[in-house]
């Protein structure tokens, strides 16, 4: 009986995350098993459960395939994963599961990601608030009594081997030139999957140099956070590439779902642009298998020229809202063969319609290998515009600060779309500019591109301006 945890606190709209000890602690987590089991109908079913290298992951592992096979699921632990993992495995074993991990939160934080059978995302619109409901109840008036029914059991199964061995399928990497690449992990799960994937410690070894940077599981991330959105924590990436006169860097997000890439000047290529590659080349082989206008996903936030570059190739570009549920829900609605967002999200339909950062710098890897220009240059081609990057301005009325920004623009040539926030373009397609209260944080996202940077700079200073004139904390 617990009435300290109030998991309101915890479940967001796409996964759970909390303070350890705090928001979410073992009694919490064997609730949330139970609640899992009992919302998604799992009772004589497989469970999958694993967890990253964070000092609490395998307690909570522990805690929720109690709760779990209390009300009769079959748990599969699965140890040591990165998030991606855990999408292979239950797209590979057509079984619902979770991963323990806060992605590239600080080490206090802990978190789940949940999967239905297929690797089926779970939002709040498809059972994560049905599954916190029950937890809550669990936790406040004690798990129900199991009467009769079986408990379930708990098993053990290794999947990296299984893991690397389908991306190599994916991509094939054997015979593209010789790279010299350095790897950031930041002491999360890249440290593990990279070896195993692009190194020799599962595979035959790739004609791949590795140069690593910080491979050691350490969930306190003792050498910079796990989080490569952040340009500080790519400092040491950039200058290990420039001193090892490296072709290419890549940095691994601490639950290594999330790929970002650095070119031989030290310099990073945006997601927009590494979305706009991979789009050309999956478009290239559906179209190679027979498929007539291959359907790419990108977010709203994204470059315009992913559709542009999808189109040029024969493909059909579809928009959707930010969101791994919404990209991953329109992927199979759509049947669309890879989807991509600003945050460096990479979904493919050949990985269970699901995220995967490995399978993203695969492709890099070997469109890089497979031709002798340099990573800027063939980089450049994917980059035609100018992005301001996302800009956070903590503000206490969002609604105000967006209607301030649409007032500013009132009587201009523009266009207004409100299918995520609200995205104001110039009527000559100069420029754009989208205006996101996060689901997640205080925040109210800015994000904008420009043909030049001499024409969205006054833009991004205006609206900024605007924004945070309104009670806000810059």
């Amino acid at each position: 009986m617990s009435e300290e945890i109030d998991l309101n606190q915890s479940f967001k709209a796409y996964d759970v995350r909390g303070v350890v000890g705090e928001s979410l602690n073992a009694e919490a987590i064997e609730a949330i098993g139970a609640a899992f089991v009992d919302v998604l109908s799992l009772a004589g079913k497989d469970v999958l459960v694993g967890g990253d290298m964070r000092p609490s992951s395998a307690e909570f592992s522990q805690a929720f395939a109690r709760g779990a096979t209390y009300r009769g699921a079959n748990v599969i632990m699965l140890g040591l994963i990165s998030t991606d993992e855990l999408y292979f495995a239950s797209g590979k074993l057509d079984a619902a599961g979770v991963v323990f991990t806060a992605s590239h939160n600080p080490a206090q934080y802990n978190g789940i990601k949940m999967s239905k059978a297929g690797a089926r995302p779970i939002s709040s619109a498809t059972g994560l608030f049905d599954i916190r409901d029950l937890a809550q109840q669990y936790l406040d008036e004690g798990l129900p009594v199991s009467g009769d029914a079986p408990q379930g059991t708990i098993s053990e199964r290794d999947v990296l081997a299984d893991y690397a061995a389908y991306l190599r399928e994916l991509v094939d990497l054997s015979a593209i030139r010789p790279l010299k690449m350095v790897v950031d992990a930041g002491n999360g799960m890249g440290g593990m999957t990279t070896p195993a994937v692009l190194g020799d410690t599962v595979l035959a070894a790739l004609p791949l140099e590795i140069i690593p940077l910080y491979f050691e599981l350490d969930g306190t991330f003792p050498n910079h956070p796990a989080n490569p959105l952040e340009p500080e924590n790519l400092k040491d990436l950039q200058a290990a590439v420039l001193e090892h006169s490296a072709d290419l860097g890549l940095a691994f997000d601490g639950d290594a779902d999330r790929c970002f890439v650095i070119d031989e000047r030290g310099l990073p290529l945006s997601p927009s642009a590494i979305t706009a590659l991979v789009a050309v080349r999956e478009i290239a082989r559906a179209q190679a298998a027979g498929e007539a206008n291959p359907v790419i996903i990108h977010n709203l936030i994204t470059s315009k020229a992913v559709p542009e570059f999808v189109a040029k190739s024969g493909g059909t570009p579809v928009m959707t809202r930010v969101g791994h549920s919404f990209i991953k829900a329109e992927m199979a609605t759509q049947g669309a063969v890879f989807g991509g967002e600003h945050s460096a999200h990479y979904y493919f339909r050949d990985f269970y319609n699901a995220d995967t950062g490995m399978l993203a710098a695969m492709h890099v890897l070997a469109a890089l290998g497979g031709q002798d220009l340099p990573l800027s240059e063939l980089g450049a081609e994917y980059e035609p515009y100018v992005a301001t990057g996302e800009i956070n301005s903590q503000v206490e009325d969002k609604e105000a600060a967006t209607a301030s920004v649409l007032a500013h623009f009132d009587g201009q040539p523009v266009d207004v779309m409100t299918m995520d926030g609200t995205t104001i373009s110039a009527a000559d397609g100069s420029w754009w500019i989208n205006l996101r209260p996060s689901n997640t944080e205080p925040y109210l996202r800015f994000n904008g591109e420009g043909r030049t940077a001499e024409i969205i700079e006054p833009v991004r200073d205006a609206v900024l301006a605007i924004v945070r004139g309104e009670n806000a904390t810059n």
